[in-house]
């Protein structure tokens, strides 16, 4: 009677990538827990006193949804993404790119939403009243994996909107995702796959023919 050979360099590298996956899903666990704690302590922000806007990122939790201003001496540029309005219609919410001084970073500004990708804003720049909130996040899953990932820069959410813009929905920490559960289950998910694909992988290779001897 022979028996299938279980091929160690296949068995190694399969066994070290669950392994890794398992990983992820214990990590994406642990930030789950880091993230809930943050936004409990975020969601009592917005009724404390106003703050100076912080020039650098990332934003402390401690300043996320606080009152603030800002001088925006003029705009050098415009970005659109999806928006909310206060009044809970949804649009393109419009982030004005301001020059706040000679040097510096400068700073974002969520002014107003607007049914249309296109419009012009007929705003200059001044100064803004709002909430202090975190630019639109569009890092790759993958690039939040690694060290190298830029933080998020501050952006203020104005309490009021120019003409020909309605005023976005005041920040709140139920808009702040919170997937790491779901990203849990998919790593655990690809772990359990690859094990269940390498077994059937296994019960499929020939039978070796019997050795002669």
């Amino acid at each position: 009677m022979t028996s299938r050979r279980i091929p160690l360099f296949a068995s190694i590298i399969v066994a070290g990538a669950v392994l890794v996956m398992i990983g992820l899903g214990i990590w994406q666990l642990q930030r789950r827990g880091e993230k809930e704690a943050m936004l409990a302590l975020a969601s009592a922000n917005p009724t404390k006193p106003t703050v100076s806007f912080p020039q650098m990122a990332p934003v402390p939790v401690e300043l996320l949804f606080r009152r603030s201003s800002l001088h925006c001496l003029n705009v050098v540029g415009w970005q659109t993404e999806a928006g909310r309005a206060a009044d809970g219609s949804v649009g393109y919410r419009y982030i004005a790119q301001c020059s706040t001084g000679a040097e510096g970073p400068g700073a974002l500004v969520a002014l107003g939403v607007a049914k249309q990708p296109d419009l012009k804003p007929d705003w200059s720049g001044g100064q803004v009243k709002g909430w202090i909130s975190e630019e639109p996040d569009h890092r790759t899953l993958l690039s939040r994996f690694t060290a190298n990932a830029l933080p998020l820069r501050p952006m203020l959410i104005a309490g009021s909107a120019p003409q020909g813009l309605k005023p976005i929905a005041p920040p709140s920490v139920k808009d702040v995702p919170n997937n790491h559960l779901a990203y849990a289950i998919q790593w655990f998910f690809f772990a359990a796959v690859a094990v269940i694909i390498y077994v059937l992988a296994l019960r499929r290779r020939p039978t070796p023919p019997p050795d002669p001897s």
